[in-house]
């Protein structure tokens, strides 16, 4: 049995989430009390094929002392042999309160008590901490259509392999903000800026100008000698703590330069070692993507 639990913030995106994976084959719950997870697993363990793949959505409508126990929860599943993925949805404050003002829907916590939205969405955040502390995938929903979100929640969930960690390299500008969804993020501003080149400006580090303006830097393949030894050092103990997935994110300033190049050639480096790839440039809109040989698409330009 393969058993995905989806969690996050209301506003996020986890009802699209449970319904992509529906689509898909999978027995869909929805505000499944965390409590009752186990029971779930005896009502299914003699359930017909057709059931083995199972996805439930907890949040915080969930009790405030359930939330709390998700961890030793969760624990108590894993140790019986099930397959697990807890995949966490969220968005900045300020995305959710857009959203919400444009849908007028109620926020779950705003029911029965004097909270404003904006303490809703505060206070929610701190409820679910204990579940956003052991999720294996956290998603940053800022910037995904539907479109977008369904196609994540396919080819990084329901794709995923059991027992293999699926490396995603991201790539943003800091003038936007820092990915939410990254476990760990390098910053390549003080690389030289092919920004400030006005012929290199309408370009992006995947094109070749830009890979021949970068490549004549020493400090460029410093920087990616080096996080890629840190990566290499690191991968096995990740590998070790039962991680299925992991987002290194590189942010220069406006996130279409310098850090769509090394984001490119840290996956290649990596893709070449077997490791289970995925590639993201947020500001040029692409959220789900495979390498992409840089001769190929030099060839398609020029024609």
């Amino acid at each position: 049995m393969q058993l995905v639990i989806i969690s996050g913030r209301s506003g996020s995106g986890k009802s699209i989430a449970l319904q992509a994976l529906e689509d898909l084959g999978y027995y869909a719950i929805d505000n499944l009390p965390a409590n009752l997870l186990a029971p779930l697993i005896d009502e299914l363990g003699s359930a017909p094929p057709s059931r083995s793949n199972v996805a439930v959505s907890i949040d915080a409508r969930n009790l405030p002392e359930s939330l709390e126990r998700f961890p030793l929860l969760l624990e108590a599943v894993r140790e019986r042999g099930i397959d697990v993925q807890v995949v966490y949805l969220t968005a900045d404050a300020k995305i959710l309160l857009e959203r919400y003002s444009a849908t007028r829907r109620r926020h779950p916590l705003t029911r029965g008590n004097d909270m404003t939205l904006a303490e809703a969405i505060d206070h929610e955040q701190e409820y679910l901490a204990p579940i956003r502390r052991v999720a294996d995938l956290v998603i940053d929903t800022r910037g995904l259509s539907v479109h977008d979100l369904r196609g994540r929640i396919a080819e990084q969930v329901a794709k995923h392999t059991g027992g293999r960690l699926t490396l995603t390299f991201e790539s943003f500008g800091f003038k936007r903000g820092v990915p939410l969804d990254a476990d760990m993020v390098f910053d390549v501003r003080c690389l030289p800026n092919p920004f400030w080149d006005p012929e290199l400006r309408g370009f992006d580090g995947r094109d070749a100008k830009i890979v021949e303006f970068l490549e004549a830097y020493p400090d460029v393949h410093a920087m990616a000698g080096d996080i890629h030894a840190w990566l290499s050092r690191w991968l096995p103990a990740y590998l070790d703590s039962r991680r299925s997935y992991l987002t290194v994110a590189v942010g220069c300033t406006g996130g279409h330069h310098r850090s769509v190049y090394l984001i490119e050639r840290l996956a290649r480096h990596f893709h070449h070692e077997g490791v289970d790839i995925r590639l993201r440039h947020r500001e040029l809109g692409i959220h789900t993507a495979l390498l992409q040989d840089t001769q190929t698409r030099d060839s398609n330009a020029d024609a």
